[in-house]
């Protein structure tokens, strides 16, 4: 096996876990080190796969809020439970399922679309818009928890989602941006974010099996696949951790200032050199 074979696929498993909890955008990411070090992955279920492992880091992270919600949700419907946890578990995950709906459709609808053909230059304005976005709410301090939320909030954190879509949007910056719009507190609206994350992405994956499946690339590249799985799970659990530190000691304005420096250089770069 190659090394530098290994190397690449090491190095795009750490981009990923990297950038996929925090509000900078990894699909970006990916189309700028494809482009700077002409590194891109063969197979198409490459990016499906390390996605799947910042989805189970993601879980482990939050695995005491998931079983509590689906411990409230079996109380829910098969033990007629209609105390305050149990009632508001449900709800919250309604409203889980409400922000899922728009990216769901329309990530169906433009699945073979999305990501063909998207520029450096172009992720460069769309990392410039992520970090306008971020700006504006760097500072907001709301007050609403889990309980506060209503079917109105998730609508507009799903539209919110469904921008993720682009190339070079970020869909943790998106639907944080949303969440914190609509009145939610730092801690709060991580949560949202995060769990909200987890629909969306089991769903892709499900999706895609047959893709995985039938990716001729699997048995050649069992073990960069490997080893970049397991560094992807590793660095998002970490990236995971840092972004609620940050969060809570109010410092969302670092990924506005780093979205603002790779979007110029993106730009400066495409219409420079390439």
């Amino acid at each position: 096996m190659d090394i530098i074979l290994i190397i690449k696929y090491v190095f795009l498993g750490l981009l990923q876990g990297i950038t996929e909890p925090i509000p900078v955008s990894s699909s970006g990411h990916l189309v700028i080190a494809r482009e700077l070090f002409n590194i891109e992955a063969r197979g198409l279920s490459f990016e499906i796969f390390l996605n799947t492992a910042s989805l189970l880091a993601i879980l482990f992270v939050y695995r005491n809020d998931i079983l509590a919600i689906l411990s409230n949700l079996y109380r829910y419907f098969f033990k007629r439970a209609r105390d305050e946890e149990a009632v508001k578990d449900f709800k919250y995950t309604m409203y889980l399922i409400i922000a899922t709906i728009p990216v769901g459709i329309l990530g169906v609808l433009l699945k073979d679309v999305i990501g063909d053909n998207i520029s450096m230059g172009f992720v460069g304005v769309m990392l410039l818009v992520t970090g306008v976005a971020l700006w504006f709410i760097k500072n907001k301090r709301g007050q609403k928890r889990d309980g506060g939320l209503t079917v109105r909030d998730s609508i507009i954190v799903g539209l919110a989602q469904c921008i993720a879509l682009t190339p070079g949007i970020s869909r943790s910056g998106a639907t944080l941006v949303g969440s914190m719009a609509v009145g939610l507190n730092q801690k709060s609206a991580l949560r949202f974010v995060f769990l909200l994350y987890i629909p969306v992405s089991l769903g892709t994956a499900l999706i895609s099996v047959g893709d995985i499946v039938n990716d001729p690339e699997i048995a050649a590249l069992a073990l960069p696949y490997a080893l970049s799985f397991l560094v992807t799970l590793v660095a998002t659990y970490f990236a995971v951790k840092w972004l609620q530190n940050v969060m809570q000691n109010g410092n969302l304005a670092i990924f506005s200032y780093y979205c603002f420096a790779l979007g110029t250089f993106s730009i400066l770069y495409y219409y420079i050199f390439v």
